[in-house]
């Protein structure tokens, strides 16, 4: 990529250009494989990123295993956002279709969400991952402090981690969500019952969405304080 040249942007840039020229993107093959090559090397430090933090929870997970402290997390699910939806969220947030304008406007084009067993592993997770020297925490939104007011609760941190690379080190910023098991099924079911449907959810289905998200932090009390009554706290 030259720098006397502007930066192409994401597939529905130049190649919306390309495809309303006689003949379409077929007639132009070094362009549409220019943007495929240029969208991969993109997203390939994202990619790389999520590797690395997933292997970091997979070490704290079997550490805290090994250790007899029980392990903390249920599951996790590391994503990487979609062409589409990256040029969705840039629209919306009025950010330029270009590599270094995604670069600085959009910091979860990578994530991972970590499911825990309870409220008070989600902070012993989120210390023990900050914690470490590589990590760096860029920012922190607590939604089970402060629920959205739609009842979603969950605690989201922007982090960036070096990615080594042949040439240089790349710091990538990745998305890292961790809630509970019962905070996960009320925002998948959520998210299905509002799913194309937003603007015709009725308001009393809205709040009784809510009562249900108020259910399930107050299942998650009940079932944290039980399992100290019985194991005591984790150490």
């Amino acid at each position: 990529m030259t720098t006397d040249q502007p930066e192409p942007g994401l597939p529905g840039g130049d190649l919306q250009v390309a495809r309303r020229q006689p003949g379409g993107v077929n007639h132009y093959p070094e362009l549409l494989h220019q943007l495929i090559s240029d969208l991969n090397e993109f997203m390939m430090v994202y990619k790389f990123g999520l590797a690395e933090i997933n292997t970091k929870i997979t070490i704290l997970a079997e550490e805290l295993t090994l250790r007899g402290r029980g392990n903390p997390i249920e599951h996790v699910r590391p994503r990487l956002k979609t062409p589409a939806s990256l040029t969705a969220k840039a629209r919306r947030l009025g950010c330029p279709l270009t590599y270094d304008g995604l670069r600085a406007r959009i910091k979860d084009i990578a994530g991972i969400r970590i499911v825990c067993s309870f409220v008070s592993d989600v902070y012993t997770v989120a210390d023990m991952l900050t914690r470490q020297p590589d990590v760096h925490l860029v920012q922190t939104k607590d939604y089970i402090a402060s629920p959205k007011a739609n009842g979603y609760r969950s605690l989201h941190l922007i982090v960036e981690i070096p990615v080594f690379m042949s040439d240089r080190v790349v710091a990538v910023p990745v998305e890292v969500q961790l809630r509970t098991v019962a905070m996960d099924f009320w925002a998948s079911l959520e998210h299905k019952i509002y799913y194309k449907h937003d603007p015709e959810v009725p308001a009393e289905l809205r709040a009784e969405l809510v009562e249900a998200a108020e259910d399930a932090a107050r299942l998650d009390q009940r079932m944290e304080r039980l399992h100290q009554q019985i194991h005591g706290p984790r150490r």
